[in-house]
Formats: structure tokens, sequence, C-alpha cells
């Protein structure tokens, strides 16, 4: 049996003590391992002693990867299965400790495979301290053909029921998600890195205008910018709520994909991908990619808590995962220092591939539907002057059978405004297969993934957990869908725990101290969360006690107030400021006090709708007509489109009649009567030019030509100026202005 294609990673090439590196270890399809053990050595040391070990490894998911429990310095699986990817982060030990070897072996199918070098070795050292800590990530030239198109579906797991410690109840929500499709020359957020401002707004206040902004600067090296709406709130039941997604494309140079998203509220917390790399070693796409998330930090605010205040890190921080030893006041703090649990899962999906591919082997049958189906347009082509009907429903499957076949639909054209312009086909057709050959178990519903499992209902004895998954296409032919979309399985926790065990919540912060200065108490509470299941009381105790010792008091200069609570926002959505206020309450005669009293910090709410802004109406024009019945038009540009539900733009052309005499009923005496106007208007243009108007007060420059005309047909406008020349000093005139004129032009239907 031939040896398995699998490669080792690490987030960066170097190592920097403290620093997160996150290692992969990956079989390239259609090899896999069931088992593996990982461990990390100092160079030259063969691991038969504690010291020879080099660093810790920190567990990402535990249903994933664990500690060996006859040796905690290695990680194995969970379970043994059929997998293709895992990924661990690995902490790097102090400086001085010289290179690390991280080894792996894998299990497939009872053989173990070891390689003391090559893809299983990967040789990590110490950086020089002039690249400060950040290097680019290893990936490889893309040698995939043509382009794909993907999915990406964001499933928002950060609820109060998976972690309920401080969980925000009225503000929680997740930022519009923004990211793109770029090529290895461009980084839009990497572990080690720092924050750019784009990444920082995102971080701090959920705004994904500058990030956008920095992105499409990047034009060479992005292919698609990936945006998604934000959630309000958090997390909702699929069933009430879809998860958002984006679609975008990837070629042979941009073939990586990175993305992030806010945690609101939070000092910088998001989470997301980071140059996730769509191109296989075998010159294809990958087909899909399933990723659970924990939480970074932006190195931009060191608040510990989600509704921390303003606390801007200086200097600015490198970019870093979260973890459950940050901060004792931390949402995700764990004493024993367990992996934090997983806040959101992302599904790219493969949905089509265009152009020659390189490597065009099928994953399974739901890959060559997707490879079938046309990529959609991203605008609408028929023409304004072309009305149809609405498309009819599709029609069955020419194949009953999961050989290719087609499917139609029709519409109506009922009228066609403009011959000269071609109306498209009222019939289309669309690749389609048979009933059920989308699907593993022959059912017409296609169903996503089962969500990890909900943690359990209770913390000591017997409870229940569940998980969801969703409905992701419907049956054609309007059947009910029967397939479950929830599970629900017994759990026990703590099986020792006794029937007079009560359930705490955890300890508050502690109060402030009862002195202002010298000695004094402070105290801290919790309650009881579920009664003893017996119905005896609770012996656990709910309040506690310790002395505090504040400065001494002749040496303080002013004494304060508690700080009040933060105000309202103040605006009712978009960004705005809130404030808090405390007061002094020390004599100023025992010095003056520095203090701050009162402190501002930013607040964001939904965007704001932005109504219509039109410039203001012009001056009608002239008459259309030279005698006899006409129109005159005035019109006004709009300035600003509607955004966010605002009120719509009104109209922007307003017309009404005008007639300035009868025409007279000989036309050659018409005619001639024309010639002279005509040529008497062309001597006044000569003799205007040569002299300029002459006006009270002023002499003017003689009129411009006129404007082109704002339209081809259907009524437009064109103007012209007159300026002023020379102002006269001894004129007792104050009113010389430039002047303007305006006129309509090719009135004539479109």
């Amino acid at each position: 049996m031939s040896r398995l294609r699998c490669s080792a990673e690490s987030g960066l090439s170097g190592a920097q003590e403290g620093e997160f590196q996150a290692v992969t270890l990956s079989a390239a399809p259609p090899s896999y391992f069931r088992g593996f053990t990982l461990i990390a050595l100092k160079e030259n040391r063969e691991g038969d002693k504690e010291e020879d070990h080099a660093g810790t490894f920190q567990i990402i998911d535990e249903e994933e990867t664990q500690f060996m429990s006859n040796c905690p310095v290695a990680v194995t699986e969970s379970t043994p299965r059929r997998r293709t990817r895992i990924q661990v982060f690995w902490v790097a030990p102090p400086a001085g400790t010289g290179c690390v070897i991280l080894k792996a072996s894998i299990v497939q199918k009872r053989i173990i495979y070891f390689q003391d070098e090559g893809s299983l070795t990967k040789k990590l050292c110490e950086q020089d301290s002039t690249f400060d800590g950040v290097t680019d990530k290893p990936i490889l030239d893309c040698c995939a053909c043509g382009t794909a198109k993907y999915r990406l579906t964001f499933y928002g797991n950060w609820s109060e029921k998976t972690h309920p410690k401080d969980y925000p109840r009225r503000a929680n929500h997740w930022s519009a998600i923004i990211g793109g499709s770029h090529s290895k020359n461009y980084v839009l957020w990497e572990y080690g890195g720092y924050a750019s401002e784009g990444v920082k707004q995102v971080a701090e206040l959920g705004s994904p205008v500058k990030m956008e902004e920095e992105i499409r600067q990047q034009s060479d090296e992005v292919l698609t910018v990936i945006k998604a709406k934000a959630q309000w709130p958090a997390w909702q039941p699929l069933n009430v709520r879809a998860a958002p997604s984006a679609e975008f494309s990837v070629d042979r140079t941009r073939h990586l994909m990175s993305f992030l998203t806010m945690m609101g509220p939070s000092p910088d917390w998001n989470v997301g991908l980071s140059a996730e790399d769509l191109c296989t070693k075998e010159c294809g796409w990958v087909q899909k990619v399933v990723q659970d998330l924990i939480p970074w930090d932006a190195g931009t605010d060191s608040g510990v808590t989600y509704e921390s205040p303003n606390k801007p890190t200086i200097p600015q921080e490198k970019i870093r995962p979260l973890t459950s030893l940050d901060h004792p006041q931390s949402p995700f703090y764990d004493p024993e220092g367990g992996s934090i649990t997983q806040v959101a899962r992302v599904v790219i999906e493969r949905i089509a591939r265009k152009g020659e591919q390189c490597n065009i082997v099928p994953d399974n049958v739901d890959d060559i539907v997707a490879d079938l189906a046309p990529e959609e347009k991203d605008e609408d082509d028929t023409p304004e002057t072309c009305i149809y009907s609405n498309w009819s429903p599709w029609s069955a499957c020419s194949s009953s059978t999961c050989d290719k076949g087609k499917r139609m639909r029709q519409r109506m054209l009922k009228a066609q405004l403009d011959l000269s312009v071609a109306c498209p086909d009222t019939q289309d057709f669309q690749p389609c297969m048979g009933p059920g050959c989308s699907d593993e178990d022959g059912s017409t519903c296609t169903m996503s993934e089962w969500i990890t499992w909900s943690p359990c209902s209770i913390s000591c004895g017997m409870g229940m957990r569940s998980r969801e998954r969703y409905v992701k296409q419907f049956p054609e032919d309007g059947s009910v869908c029967t397939l479950p979309t929830e599970e629900t399985e017994k759990c026990t926790v703590n099986e020792e725990c006794s029937p007079s065990s009560c359930l705490m919540t955890e300890w508050g912060e502690w109060d402030e101290c009862s002195a202002t200065c010298g000695m004094g108490m402070k105290k801290r509470h919790r309650m009881v969360k579920m009664s003893p299941a017996d119905g005896s009381m609770c012996k656990a105790e709910t309040s506690q006690a310790e002395k505090c010792m504040m400065p001494e008091c002749h040496t303080i200069p002013c004494l304060l107030s508690p700080w009040s609570e933060w105000s309202d926002c103040s605006v009712t959505c978009g960004k705005g400021m809130r404030t808090r206020q405390r007061m002094l309450k020390s004599l100023a005669e025992l010095g003056d006090c520095n203090e701050e009293l009162e402190q501002v910090e930013k607040c964001m709410l939904p965007e704001c709708p932005i109504d219509c802004e039109l410039t203001e109406w012009s001056q009608w024009s002239e008459c259309n007509k030279s005698c006899g019945k006409g129109h005159i038009i005035r019109t006004r540009m709009i300035q600003m489109e509607p955004q966010f539900g605002g009120a719509p733009c009104p109209e922007t052309v307003q017309r009404k009649k005008c007639r300035i005499r009868k025409c007279l009923r000989n036309p050659s005496l018409q005619k001639l009567r024309w010639r002279e106007a005509r040529e008497s208007r062309r001597s006044e243009q000569l003799r205007e030019e040569s002299e300029g108007e002459q006006f009270p007060g002023c002499r003017m420059r003689p009129w411009t030509a006129w404007s082109e005309c704002t339209k081809l047909c259907g009524g437009g406008i064109q103007e012209r100026y007159m300026t002023v020349k020379k102002r006269f000093k001894s004129s007792q005139f104050t009113s010389c202005k430039d002047k303007k004129e305006i006129r309509a032009c090719n009135v004539h239907p479109c």
C-alpha cells in the first residue's frame, strides 16, 4: 500500500515565545487516516524524558482531538473514524529553546505510517527579531484550471444556552460578514499579524465599510468581495431565520478566501477564516470545507468581558485566538484550561466549475449536478422595452433516472415597445436529474449537516441534549419532507453527584471596598441555580467577604462617587456616543483632584434609513416651438439614492404647456420671417462677441456656446453662461452677476 500524502502545516513558519501556531494534519483525497498522534520535541531529542518536549498543545475541537491519557504532552484522536483533516493550536516555548520538531504518526486500516523526515515532520525555529514575529503562510502555487464558484454559509452557535456566563441578552448579534477571494499577495488578517484599520472597525464597531474599501483597493489581487447581512439577535432556530450566505468565485491566482465578522457586543472579538486555500495539490478545486470557529482578539482593545468599556491597547498587539486562561473575568474562562466551546461554524461548498478544468473527476452525484448548473446572472438583462409575464413553474425533469436530463419553464411576451430591440426567448432550460439522485438515502429532500450537540440540560446527573439541521431543498413536486430536523438524546454529567447536591451560578464580581481609604471590606455573591433533587436545603455559601486595603487616608487628594450607569446611545440608529459620570465627594481644601469625572465611549445601533436626496429644480427651459402650442421642461438630479428603507425618490422631470404666438398660415411668409429672425440673432451674436453685452454697472463677456443636450430624445436641456468681464467702480448698481440660460432640446419622442 502506498504512503499517504499527508502534511503537518503550521499557521506561521517560525515561532516566538507564547505565540499560537495553528497546526494542521491533512490527507489529500482519496487518502484518509483513522487515528493519529502528534508531539513536539526539541531538536535532536528522542522524547524519552519530559524535558525533551517543547511548548504546549491546545485542543480546538474536543470531538476530534484529545490529550493522550498515558502521555499528556501528546495529542491523539477522540474517536477512531475516517477523516482527512484535524487542527490544534500549539503554544511556542520560551525564547532560547532552539528549533522544535513537530512529528505526526497516522493510522489507516491497522497500518501505522511514521516519517522522521518529509511531510509528517515540520521543523519550527525561532524567528529573527527583525521580522517582529510575522511571516507569510506557506501557501503553494495553484495549478487548477478554469474557475470555481462557492457558497459560504455561516451558522452562529453563540447563545445563552451554549455560553451562559455573562451572556449579553439585550444587544447580542453578529455583524455583517465581510471578506473576499484573493491571491497570496494580499492578507486580510492572520494570526500573529496586526489588524488594519478596516479590521479594527469591524472588530470594535462591527462596521464593514472601511474593510470593504481596503479590499476593493486591492482590485488586482481580489476576485470577489464576500458580503452577508448582520444577524440580530446572534442566534435563532434555523426554521425561524435562515443562515446568512454569500457566493464567490476563485481562479488559479486568486484561490484563497478570507472573511471575518464581529461578536457583538465585545471589546474587539471576531471569528473568521484567514487565507483558506480552495485549490488542491491534484490541480482541482476543494469540494467542501466545514470549519468550527472560536473567537480571536484583534489586539486593539484590552477589555476582558463582553461589555467592557473602551480601553484601547497601546501599543497595538498582534491578532491571537482567545483561550480559556486569558482572564478570570473572561466569559470563556476555565481554570482547568479546557478548550473554548465553538461559537460558530462555517460551511464552504463548491456549487459550480466553469471553463476548461485540469481535474474533472466528480466527487459524487451531487457534484455532477452542481457542475451542470450554469452560474446565476448578476442582473436581469431583459431589455426594458420587452414586457413579459412571470415565469411558469419548472416542468418535470425529462430524465426519470440519474442520467442527465432537462427541465423547462415558459413566459409570455406581452408587449414589444421598440421593434428595433430584440426580445430574449420565452423558454428557459436547466440541467436536471431524476428524483432522489441528489440525496444519499434516496429521499427527495436535501438536508444540511447536523449542527453540533447542545450542552447537557443539567450539570449533575442525567439530562438531555439536542442538535438541529435544516432542509436545504424541498421536493419540487410539493410533497412534505419527512426527514427529522431535530434529534435529542440522553446525557450524563458528573455521575457521582448526590441528590443533595445543588447547582450554583458563577461568583459575581467583588463589590467596591466599603472604605475609601485605609482598611475596609468587600463582598461578592452568587445564587442557587438548581435546588437539591431530594428537597433538602442547599448548604453551599451564597456570599463571601474579605478585607480590602485602600491608600492611606491622609494621602488622598479627592474622594469620588462610583461611576453611574452608561447613558442611552446618543442616536436611535447608526454610530453614536454614550457617557457616564461620577461626582467629587471630598472637599476642595484636601487638594487638587485630577481624576476624570466623565467617560465617553462609542456605541453602534442598526443603520439609519437614508431618504432620497435631490438637487433644486433647474430653471424652466425655452419653449420647444417658435409658434403655436409647445412645452417647457425643468429637471432636477438625484444626489443620494435611498438606503436602508429610506423614502423613495419623487419625479425628476416636470413639463408644462407653452404658447408663443399663432403660427402664420402663409408658409412662404412664415419661412421669410424665420429667416429674418435667424439673421437678426446671428448679427446680434456677432456684435456681442466683438463688444460684449452692456449691463448697468458692468460689461459682460459674450454668451458661451450651448452645452450638449442632456438626452438624445424625449426632451432634454441645454445651458449657456455669461460671465462678468468688468465692473465699473463709479456705478451705483451692485447687482452685476454671472448669468445663465436654459432651453429645451431633442424634444422628439424616443
